[in-house]
């Protein structure tokens, strides 16, 4: 059975309801991971989702600030709930699907300033990293775990609209990267966009809102992920290795400034 993971960071899951919907329509995701929803759980736009066929829901909300969320065609198991956000965010939710654990994040953005000591943001976020790289490093990689969401993070010089730039900017600085490998390491992950889409070719999948034609000053970053332990790797081989950045839904109507990305197993 084909299972196709998507994670997007929908900017307001209220507003965009009908992106899902459309979304969904066209690509067809068995599992859709939602950051940045917006909204606590009695405000999830349920309905919109059962419409669509997304029946199934794992919801971690809050008023106004981050969350995220879990939508499936397939029946939803429970799977361990991580705790590894300091300050108690709605920023992790967790669920099983056709036997696969998939953890959905939205890492914490950390702030203007890349100084631990003098930007408690960005402190929280590499702790946010450190948190979790433990927690994965007491798992076993043959399991079937997908990690997915916004993870803040362009990890490699072709993930950037300019290397040189970025890395000073929160989001690509050699810190925030070294953090994002050693959890990369912690259960040999791979990062399916790059399995399919390998460097050097650039990849990105968020876009500022400050430009007026994104496509044009495509000054991007890849911030949003689906990683997968090895014991996933050869469902994602037998699926083609298909993985993919929808860049055209940044190009639809009032967008959210992240595209969804999605990615195929075998399960």
């Amino acid at each position: 059975m084909r299972l196709r993971l998507a994670t997007w960071n929908v900017n307001s899951v209220r507003l965009r309801a009908d992106h899902v919907a459309r979304f969904v329509e066209e690509q067809a995701p068995d599992v859709l991971c939602l950051q940045e929803i917006k909204c606590r759980e009695e405000e999830f736009p349920r309905e919109a989702f059962e419409a669509v066929g997304l029946r199934h829901l794992r919801i971690a909300g809050q008023k106004g600030w981050h969350g995220v969320a879990i939508a499936s065609r397939l029946p939803i198991e429970d799977a361990p709930a991580l705790d590894v956000c300091r300050e108690g965010h709605a920023r992790c939710v967790s669920a099983k699907v056709a036997g696969v654990e998939i953890q959905n994040f939205y890492v914490p953005a950390g702030g203007d300033t890349p100084d631990r000591a003098e930007n408690p943001k960005f402190d929280h976020k590499l702790d946010f990293f450190e948190k979790l790289t433990a927690e994965m490093g007491r798992r076993d990689p043959k399991a079937p775990l997908a990690i997915v969401g916004d993870l803040n993070v362009a990890p490699g010089e072709h993930d950037v609209w300019s290397h040189k730039h970025m890395s000073k900017i929160v989001s690509h600085t050699p810190v925030e990267v070294a953090a994002m490998e050693k959890l990369k390491a912690s259960l040999g992950f791979l990062d399916l966009a790059r399995e399919t889409t390998p460097e050097p070719e650039r990849l990105f999948s968020w876009w500022s809102y400050r430009a007026a034609d994104f496509r044009a000053s495509n000054r991007g970053l890849r911030l949003d992920h689906i990683w997968v332990t090895p014991g996933l790797e050869g469902a994602f081989r037998a699926a083609g290795s298909a993985a993919r950045v929808h860049d055209d839904v940044r190009a639809w109507e009032r967008p959210s400034d992240h595209a969804p990305v999605t990615a195929d197993l075998v399960v």
